[in-house]
């Protein structure tokens, strides 16, 4: 059986500078290379055992940006706890003051704090690390000659309603809307939020789309991809449909497709494997039944369909409603 590699207490499910452990007599060089650490940044590392996601980044940010720096966007966004918003390899998207400065860095996007942009929410103490763990900014050492190690804790975000006005701003819109989606359905911000923060910011570079991707929005989706799916439909030209729309079929029966058109009683069900609201199953096949005997018209879109035969799948859709009456 292989020794146990050298970990310190000090360095114990830390992220932390390389030059400064070595510095502080912590570990060696060579002991730096073992597999009880994971190199992130140049000169930063970390304790091997912490999930590789978007936080660990984050973390790994930290070290190498002044203090005022503050997570914001995407990376905010996963912060509070939307899971996709971002992964590990994802860029960090952080906010500075417009007099700081930093070099270009590998794997962030450093973006400058305009005059109406919402002030940051402090995270909750311990809220993104282990259970059972030690606290990533507590400061622990060998002993009484170790000087205290700079390691880096969850760090600062915008709040919510900021973090999807900079998402939207920030990226793509599909992917803006699914991360806007999951914000809302999650009850971390509200509409009326979004309304405030977006007329606070109207005059900002990017306002009209941040408004314009809110307006796409929807706490209904159940995944990202769902997300997607809507929101491609109507920028195809159909008419928008409504998520989660109740079906009554029989007293205590109400089923909820992922995607309705009620006047045309024309239903999508996405069957992928991308879908996370667990408050809202999928529908199976017998209530697919359920509702084609009720005179509801249900199609199936699929991840591989979305992602690689979406054409084909808009005509349908096209001509699901066209036969119930729609006219573009």
């Amino acid at each position: 059986m292989p020794p146990s590699p050298h970990r310190p207490s000090a360095l114990a499910w830390q992220v932390f500078r390389g030059s400064d452990a070595i510095r502080r007599g912590l570990v060696t060089e060579h002991q730096l290379r073992s597999s009880a650490w994971t190199r992130l940044r140049h000169d930063v590392y970390a304790d091997a055992r912490l999930d590789r996601d978007h936080a660990l980044a984050c973390r790994a940010a930290t070290l190498r940006l002044p203090p005022e720096a503050v997570a914001a966007g995407p990376s905010a966004a996963y912060l509070h706890g939307v899971a996709h918003a971002a992964a590990f390899t994802d860029d960090v998207h952080v906010l500075l003051p417009r007099t700081i400065r930093v070099s270009p860095q590998r794997g962030l996007r450093a973006h400058s704090v305009g005059p109406a942009t919402p002030p940051p929410s402090a995270p909750a103490p311990g809220a993104d690390l282990p259970r059972d763990r030690p606290h990533a900014s507590a400061r622990p050492t060998d002993d009484a000659t170790t000087a205290p190690l700079r390691t880096a804790g969850p760090p600062p975000r915008t709040a919510p309603a900021a973090a999807a006005w900079e998402t939207a701003v920030w990226l793509e819109p599909l992917r803006a809307v699914g991360i806007v989606d999951a914000l809302l359905r999650q009850g971390l911000t509200s509409r009326d939020e979004l309304a405030e923060t977006a007329d606070r910011n109207a005059d900002r570079p990017g306002g009209r789309r941040a408004r314009w991707v809110f307006g796409l929005a929807d706490p209904g989706a159940g995944s990202p991809d769902e997300s997607q799916l809507r929101v491609r439909l109507v920028l195809a030209g159909l008419p928008r449909p409504v998520t989660r729309h109740p079906v009554d079929l029989a007293p205590g029966l109400v089923l909820r497709p992922d995607l309705a058109w009620p006047r045309y009683r024309v239903a999508v069900r996405y069957a992928g494997r991308r879908h996370v609201d667990a408050g809202h199953p999928q529908l199976d096949h017998p209530q697919l039944d359920q509702l084609a005997a009720a005179g509801w018209l249900v199609l199936s879109a699929t991840s591989r369909r979305l992602r690689q035969e979406f054409p084909a799948l808009l005509v349908e859709v096209r001509a699901a409603l066209a036969a119930r009456g729609w006219r573009n």
